[in-house]
């Protein structure tokens, strides 16, 4: 008999039984190896979120560095640079793409992998079907940065793939209209809850309406491209509201409610920035001054009391003043004491960010209902006119009686009316500029100091660690583009 094998067996034996009873005796109960979704969630959702709103951290900010003065709803008055002049820095590109991939999304897939399986502890059909809403939702705006992008090998890094192949905008949107109506169709009320839910406290109802308002917007986006397919989503969704409702009223919105500096890690970003902070770089556009009040600083639109602080110095202290956009530092400066600044409602600790507000999904209806994509409904007027009044009674406030006089619904008009509505949504309102070329924007200054041949950016570069990480996708991306990887080129839902 060989004894030495049969004393190394017995060893090895040993040697496992030991390291597996090491493992257990190991295992710290209060540092769990898997971590609930109801801690992962919160936390991608609000990641997402603050850089679509605004960021705390400079040259991250891409929503109120990006999105508020490319429509000009706000004018930097000093470090025009960052910004204003049409020329984003770097960082800006390179922060959120990794931010909005490596902090939001990759979490949110997460919270999918864990809550859609049976065999997991956390197995949760409804919280699945909220993950897959906000992950369609977080890479709607990731495309509608950059275009192609990462998608269906996307978030792949933890089984090898570190290059992942990139999609074309068309085929991210067919991916994530086709996640909404899964998710739609997922959703059961009398289903379990979904904790830590930071928008709808659990709520699967106010979730479907969401998901199917989304499902709307995304497909009014793509109809000039896709016109039969779209036109079948609203068919889908308008004509079965029991099994696809949608948002109804003001009472149904979609947003985040910041806690305040209590919460450090939701508080709302505009108040860390320009109450805390003090911050004092963003005056009111002339451009929103201009389009609604008087030009002597008398509103037209009360709205503009708050979306913006009267002026404090200059000609027209008491009233409402604005700042002109892409002006040098030297002259933008003077701004800082004589144009109104953003309102106080939006810069409160504890104000909230719109995702997607019952006011846009009537001026999507009325937009569909102009171009035939959707038949059935009201008119476009009528849509036009509800997503107004909307907008008004989103901060309780009445459409004044003669604010209709004369108004068509024309392409124009409808999405000039919605820019006036996505106040303080910035990015929003620049997909719907790229996409329809409204409102029109007035003439640069002479003394305007705009970069990128003078025209409101197009896109986002990429960022130069995919160029380095990444480099044959990257390169191909700009095919599926249709252009160079630079911000003149147009995105493939524009019209």
């Amino acid at each position: 008999m060989n004894y030495k094998y049969l004393l190394s067996l017995l060893i090895l034996i040993l040697a496992s039984a030991c390291t597996e009873e090491f493992e257990e005796l190991n295992l710290n109960p209060n540092e769990p190896t898997a971590v609930p979704p109801s801690v992962i969630f919160p936390y991608g959702v609000r990641e997402g979120i603050d850089r679509i709103h605004g960021h705390r951290t400079r040259l991250e900010r891409l929503g109120l560095d990006g999105g508020m003065l490319w429509v000009q709803y706000f004018a930097r008055n000093q470090y025009t640079n960052e910004g204003d002049t049409y020329n984003p820095d770097a960082s800006m590109r390179n922060n959120n793409w990794e931010g909005f991939f490596n902090e939001s999304i990759i979490n949110i897939q997460k919270v999918i992998d864990a809550t859609g399986d049976p065999e997991n502890e956390f197995f949760n059909e409804n919280y699945m079907a909220a993950a897959m809403v906000m992950r369609a939702y977080m890479f709607s705006v990731v495309t509608d940065t950059w275009g192609a992008i990462p998608y269906t090998e996307a978030l792949q890094g933890a089984i090898g793939n570190l290059a992942p192949t990139y999609d074309s905008q068309e085929t991210v949107y067919a991916g994530m209209l086709a996640t909404l109506k899964t998710a739609a169709d997922t959703f059961d009320p009398a289903g379990e809850s979904i904790p830590g839910d930071i928008l709808f406290s659990g709520d699967i109802s106010r979730w479907q309406k969401f998901a199917n308002s989304l499902r709307l917007k995304l497909a009014n986006r793509q109809a000039s491209k896709k016109p039969s397919e779209s036109a079948a989503i609203f068919s889908e969704v308008m004509g079965n509201p029991s099994a696809y409702p949608i948002f109804t009223s003001n009472d149904d919105f979609s947003m985040l409610f910041h806690e305040g500096r209590l919460n450090d890690n939701n508080n709302n970003a505009w108040h860390e920035i320009m109450v805390v902070d003090g911050r004092e770089d963003w005056s009111i556009s002339m451009t929103l001054i201009d389009a609604m009040t008087d030009g002597a600083g008398n509103p037209t639109d009360p709205r503009i009391t708050v979306y913006a602080e009267p002026a404090t110095a200059g000609a027209l202290v008491g009233g409402y003043d604005g700042a002109l956009n892409g002006l040098p530092e030297s002259i933008a400066s003077v701004y800082i004491n004589e144009a109104s600044r953003p309102g106080s409602y939006f810069n409160r600790e504890t104000a909230p960010f719109c995702l997607m507000t019952y006011s846009e999904l009537l001026f999507v209806l009325a937009e569909a209902t102009l171009d035939g994509t959707y038949t059935g409904g009201a008119t476009a007027l009528e849509y036009m006119e509800q997503g107004i009044q909307a907008s008004f009674g989103q901060y309780d406030l009445s459409m004044p009686a003669t604010y209709m006089a004369d108004k068509t619904a024309d392409m124009e008009t409808i999405m000039t009316e919605k820019w006036k509505a996505l106040f303080g949504q910035g990015l929003e309102a620049w997909v719907e500029y790229r996409r329809t070329g409204y409102p029109v924007l007035p003439a640069a200054n002479p003394r305007a100091i705009f970069e990128n041949n003078g025209q409101v950016p197009t896109r986002l570069q990429y960022p130069e660690s995919e160029y380095s990480l990444n480099g044959g996708n990257v390169a191909a991306a700009s095919a599926l583009n249709g252009g160079d990887d630079n911000k003149l080129t147009p995105l493939w839902w524009v019209e």
